[in-house]
């Protein structure tokens, strides 16, 4: 196991646990490191901290006093916590670093580094990056917002191995020394204003992944994105763009038939499994990923003609009697949704509804015009279905779950119909996750006939 060597601190906070917080006090109890953990959490109801005082570490539960910042030289926090937190706040204004456990990772993983950011597509293109890489037959480890915490991942790896990581902008604003070799930035939408409070700052935030990059690495970036084309003045290290709407001789663009990494074909567009302009933006940034990690064009043309996407993030699902599947239970705001429903020529029915947070759906009114017919579900299912009439979709049923929403959806269809979960709201009237939801509509359409 790889454990911190030549630690620069004595004593460290870990603010928060869940995942990632618990990985990292196990990382540095492990190394050596006098850790204290402070959770909101009370003790009594909290597992990961029982376990973590089990195993020696010190504990302070139920609330976040001052005090845990006695004798403290270093604080690794989750990184949803914000930055207004009280414990937060007194560490800055001592001099105290405040980072993520991203750093812990980039300390600990001796071989290169290919790290992805953006609003939307992480997930895709980060999955993407790594089964090109691994299809190559080289050693790759997969890490990050992903679900696989950076620094526990990096405790297995190898001085040859390549980390792809997925980051969000919480995790890259507690990031002070970390450098990729190969940083992806996909593209900039208003999204977690209630963390960052600007656009500039969410922006700033991301920018983080090729802050520290030198003329030795990547960054690669679309070169179609107003907001992220105007970050990228301030890079580094080598440039490589990517486009849809023109050739990049440095970088990886597309024609009406192909996909060019500068000169070289890559492959031809009807070969690429995955739906939809935004994923094809994904699959161009993964490419240029891959290929400067070392991937093969054999390795990276065997993803493209086989890869039908991340679960729960526009995923094929299944073909029955002509109509395709499709679970997008990921989207859990319009502008997921507005990615989902313009993916599609074909008629499509739609399956929307969860938690109403008193969003509106305009947003998606220039995206309807290949919906046929609609089927809601949830607390925003009246809302939903309002929303339809307004914008001349006749067709709209209101269920009780998404089980019946595919049961539904499957007997008003026709042939060559998309029927597609992309529900627009967080999943949380009704399922623990939008893992959980999603998982139930995959369930129902493979027992329909």
């Amino acid at each position: 196991m790889n454990k911190l060597t030549s630690f620069p601190y004595n004593q460290v906070l870990v603010l928060g646990l869940a995942k990632s917080g618990a990985a990292a006090a196990k990382l540095l109890h492990k190394s050596g490191i006098s850790v204290r953990v402070n959770d909101q959490q009370a003790f009594e109801d909290n597992t990961e901290a029982q376990t973590l005082h089990n195993e020696g570490i010190e504990v302070v539960t139920g609330g976040h006093p001052l005090s845990v910042l006695d004798g403290v030289d270093y604080v690794v926090k989750n990184p949803g916590i914000p930055y207004h937190n009280p414990v937060v706040e007194a560490a800055l204004e001592k001099g105290i670093p405040v980072v993520t456990e991203v750093e812990l990772a980039y300390m600990l993983h001796k071989g290169p580094i290919v790290a992805i950011t953006g609003s939307n597509g992480k997930t895709t293109t980060t999955t993407l990056v790594y089964e090109m890489i691994e299809k190559s037959k080289r050693p790759v480890a997969l890490a990050g917002n992903i679900g696989k915490v950076s620094c526990e991942v990096a405790q297995h790896t190898t001085s040859d191995e390549t980390m792809v990581m997925e980051l969000s902008s919480f995790q890259l604003l507690g990031t002070e020394t970390f450098k990729p070799e190969i940083s992806v930035f996909l593209n900039l939408y208003e999204a977690h204003l209630d963390y960052h409070k600007t656009m500039e700052h969410y922006g700033q935030s991301k920018a983080n992944i090729f802050r520290n990059q030198t003329s030795e690495d990547y960054a690669i970036f679309n070169a179609d994105h107003t907001e992220v084309l105007k970050l990228s003045e301030q890079i580094q290290a080598k440039k490589v763009p990517f486009s849809l709407c023109s050739k990049q001789p440095d970088g990886v663009w597309c024609d009406e038939d192909s996909i060019y990494y500068k000169d070289t074909l890559v492959i031809k567009r009807n070969e690429v499994i995955l739906e939809g302009e935004h994923n094809l933006e994904n699959t161009m940034a993964a490419v240029a990923a891959a290929l400067l990690a070392g991937a093969t064009l054999e390795g990276i043309r065997e993803v493209l003609s086989t890869f039908t996407g991340v679960k729960h993030r526009l995923q094929y699902v299944k073909e029955v009697r002509q109509r395709r599947f499709f679970n997008d239970s990921k989207a859990t705001n319009v502008l997921a949704t507005q990615k989902a429903l313009g993916a599609f020529q074909n008629p499509t029915i739609w399956l929307a509804g969860g938690l109403d947070r008193g969003q509106s759906f305009e947003g998606l009114v220039p995206y309807m015009k290949n919906v046929k017919a609609m089927v809601v579900f949830g607390e925003t299912a009246q809302k939903l279905r309002d929303f339809g009439n307004q914008n001349g979709i006749e067709t709209i049923f209101m269920v009780d779950n998404v089980k019946q929403a595919a049961e539904k959806a499957y007997r008003i269809s026709a042939e060559q119909d998309v029927i597609l979960l992309s529900p627009a709201c967080a999943s949380w009237d009704q399922y623990k996750t939008f893992e959980e939801r999603g998982n139930m509509f995959v369930e129902a359409v493979h027992t329909l006939e």
